[in-house]
């Protein structure tokens, strides 16, 4: 098929990957403008970005498709179908409407629960058993279109990354399947019950909440790893918890404040429950096992952690 790919972080590389393969003729590949990151400052282009040029395909990074010259170039591609995967600009329905099969969406979840922009973050911090990916046939709403194929995983104790990672292969297979046979796979309307937005995450989330309790404390560790981090301070210093282990997770510690330290093998006192630490890192610091860290920084019992 003649297509146009849309996306621009590690999460959309596979599915591009995929249609390289397949054979498909990619025209054109639009993701987002080089941005400024790390401590220099200097641009950086995005990880679909640096995959596409080294695969010699057509890179395009405009800051807006609103534009009647943008969206005059888009039509002009004769496209039949467009690929969205984590782009991160919206599609105007002039966008939508160009390619002769419109545009497919590969979204991590599974629709119509955790529209928006944090589907994976939000399954972990609400306990869901399973997440997945949809593929969604776009229309002028959030995630909202029709359904062409869905697939399943467990949550488990996967992290954000972890689950990112998967659901990105499984994302690249099910738009294989679509694309081999697009009428095959007929769009069918969302239900209307079980709807959930998935909010962008606000950095301020990742600070670790001991006053919840330690399941839900662990569930924030893990949709935060690997960023933003889920933090505690102390002395004024930050500490992200990478990894940790859930101890009497029903029971209310007599005794114990949220948020002090039950023993000197930093285990959090939580409400009710408590965390024992497994992997840390220090600010400016390579991640480390806690008893690794401890040996260095002792955090006796009694420490209040903020």
């Amino acid at each position: 098929m003649r297509i146009a790919f849309m996306g621009t972080p590690p999460f959309a590389v596979p599915t591009l990957a995929a249609l390289h393969a397949a054979g498909h003729e990619i025209v054109a590949v639009y993701t987002q403008p080089p941005r400024p990151a790390q401590r220099g400052k200097k641009l950086q282009r995005s990880a679909v970005h640096l995959w596409a040029e080294a695969h010699g395909l057509d890179v395009r990074t405009p800051k807006s498709l609103k534009g009647a010259e943008e969206q005059a170039e888009f039509a002009a591609l004769d496209l039949d179908v467009a690929v969205v995967a984590a782009y991160g600009l919206i599609l105007p329905q002039a966008v939508l409407d160009a390619p002769r099969e419109g545009c497919l969406n590969v979204h991590g979840s599974i629709l119509p629960r955790w529209r928006g922009a944090a589907p994976v973050q939000r399954a972990i911090l609400s306990g869901d058993a399973e997440t997945g990916v949809t593929i969604m046939q776009m229309d002028a709403g959030l995630d909202t279109g029709a359904m062409r194929l869905v697939g399943r995983t467990p949550i488990d104790r996967k992290t954000a990354g972890e689950l990112t990672d998967e659901l990105a292969t499984m994302g690249a297979s099910l738009m294989g399947k679509v694309l081999s046979d697009l009428h095959a796979f007929a769009p069918e309307p969302q239900p209307e019950a079980g709807v959930t937005y998935a909010a962008k995450i606000d950095k301020s989330e990742a600070r670790l909440d001991f006053l919840t309790s330690a399941v839900q404390v662990e569930r924030q560790i893990r949709a935060f790893n690997p960023v933003p981090g889920a933090f505690f301070e102390l002395d004024g210093e930050r500490y992200k918890l990478l990894a940790v282990e859930v101890v009497h997770p029903a029971d209310t510690i007599a005794g114990a404040t949220p948020g002090v330290t039950l023993d000197d093998a930093l285990t959090v006192a939580c409400n009710p429950g408590a965390i024992r630490a497994l992997r840390v890192q220090r600010a400016g610091k390579p991640a480390m096992d806690a008893a690794e860290l401890l040996r260095g920084r002792a955090i006796p019992k009694g420490t209040r952690l903020a």
